[in-house]
């Protein structure tokens, strides 16, 4: 059965002059500002588009490496991963880049590095960003 995440942004203005928020409707975390400035220079207390996806292919990410080591026995301890993800104005994304450190016993750094891999494929996310250019950085912490 699927389930519906729900958020909505409400915006005001030009793209250069204006401003919004975001709500986070399914989980009532609450409503975030964006503005042009938050997404192409410094956030200022402001999320982006762009900070937003790198929070879901992180949560992603870790679940899926998550899921694929447990199914082959080795349920982490730990899984700490960073998304940073680059946006050119006028361009567009074009890099994302994930780094994993992971606590996991019984694993040689090369098996990490390999179930690692996997996840970044398989993850739901990362699918969603396909034509994106997604690097990866795995080890062992």
């Amino acid at each position: 059965m699927a389930t519906t995440r729900i958020a909505n942004a409400h915006w005001e203005g030009s793209l250069f002059e204006g401003a919004g928020k975001v709500s986070l409707d399914s989980s009532g975390l609450g409503e975030f500002d964006v503005n042009w400035a938050s997404r192409a220079e410094d956030a200022n207390g402001r999320t982006s588009p762009e900070e937003l996806i790198a929070a879901a292919h992180a949560s992603c990410f870790s679940m899926a490496l998550s899921n694929g080591l447990a199914g082959a026995g080795n349920a982490p301890e730990a899984l700490d991963t960073k998304a940073e993800v680059d946006f050119v104005p006028g361009t567009g994304i074009t890099e994302i880049r994930l780094t994993v450190r992971g606590k996991v016993a019984g694993l040689t750094n090369e098996q990490f590095v390999e179930a690692a891999e996997g996840a970044k494929v398989n993850c739901p996310v990362s699918q969603a960003l396909t034509g994106t250019t997604i690097t990866l950085d795995a080890a062992l912490a």
